[in-house]
């Protein structure tokens, strides 16, 4: 079975910078995507950002120029690198392994989800 653990969170002032790593233990044969989301309270999941295993990033709005998502396939990781934070962007950030095949004998895709680390942006 696939984990997802999550590292990197904290409290942090505006204008900080953050870097969030994933990191999945388990067999994956390959996957679709990688990616970040985050959830703040009374609020809805949002995706952050993704990057595809072709390497195809996109980005919320709201985190475009200060977000930067990156992965290294060998070591199943991804990363997400936050700077010029803002008090907006406190949220439990949790990642996402998106069409996630564990073999090569069997076709069926799964997403697996961490349990989330908490950013906390004070102004």
């Amino acid at each position: 079975q696939v984990q997802l653990v999550e590292s990197g969170g904290g409290l942090v002032q505006a204008g900080g910078s953050l870097r969030l790593s994933c990191v999945a233990s388990g067999s994956i044969f390959s996957l679709v995507r990688m990616g970040w989301y985050r959830q703040a309270p009374g609020k809805q999941r949002e995706l952050v950002a993704a990057i595809t295993s072709g390497g195809t990033t996109n980005y919320a709005d709201s985190v475009k120029g200060r977000f930067t998502i990156s992965r290294n396939n060998a070591k199943n990781t991804v990363y997400l690198e936050m700077n010029s934070l803002k008090p907006e962007d406190t949220a439990v950030y949790v990642c996402n392994f998106g069409g996630v095949r564990i073999t090569s004998i069997s076709h069926r895709t799964t997403d697996f989800w961490g349990q989330g680390t908490q950013v906390t942006v004070s102004s």
